[in-house]
């Protein structure tokens, strides 16, 4: 299996920075999740209002994945924010609200999976960042975490059935092999 492409910290930074610079609230919350949540491009794409629960000191967000498996993915105060930011109005509950959570601007109704990969490249390119898509920052997501979380716990969040996917996101990058063996150098 080929690991995933490694965003590092200043292409993240970048790509944050150039949405905030240039883009609405709705691209601004839409990258900040993905970022944020791992969530994979279609389920962004078929959230509801219904699926966000939206507190001031916690949140969460359900999704159908991978063969109609539900789960929960916890909201951190970043992702909060730049939800509540989108729409205020999320931090009211919206039990039976089908309309979806992020148009496009064009249809006016939900956003495409197409639709995402263009705008995932409309920042990366304002970033000077090449071949990003929005699995990339799944993967980024999925990369941080892996330092500080039990894969076991990593592949809930991720929906993964299996350790075995999860794996991916603890192989360290080439900078972070060198980084470890420089440990060990004489100096």
């Amino acid at each position: 299996m080929v690991p995933p492409r490694h965003f590092d910290d200043q292409e993240e930074q970048a790509l944050v920075a150039a949405v905030t610079e240039a883009g609405n609230a709705r691209d601004q919350a839409i990258i900040v999740l993905m970022l944020h949540t791992g969530l994979r491009a279609h389920e962004v794409c078929t959230l509801t209002r219904a699926h966000v629960r939206l507190g001031k000191r916690s949140g969460t967000i359900v999704v159908q994945g991978k063969r109609n498996k539900y789960r929960e993915i916890s909201l951190n105060a970043t992702a909060r924010a730049a939800l509540a930011a989108y729409d205020p109005t999320l931090s009211k509950p919206q039990l039976h609200d089908a309309t979806p959570l992020f148009l496009s601007e064009k249809r006016r109704a939900s956003l495409t999976e197409r639709g995402l990969g263009y705008l995932i490249k409309k920042y990366a390119e304002r970033a000077r960042i090449r071949d990003v898509s929005p699995h990339d920052l799944r993967h980024r997501f999925g990369y941080r975490m892996a330092a500080s979380v039990p894969l076991h716990r990593l592949a809930q969040l991720m929906g993964h059935d299996s350790l075995d996917t999860t794996m991916i996101y603890v192989q360290g990058t080439k900078a972070d092999l060198q980084q470890d063996v420089e440990r060990i150098a004489w100096r």
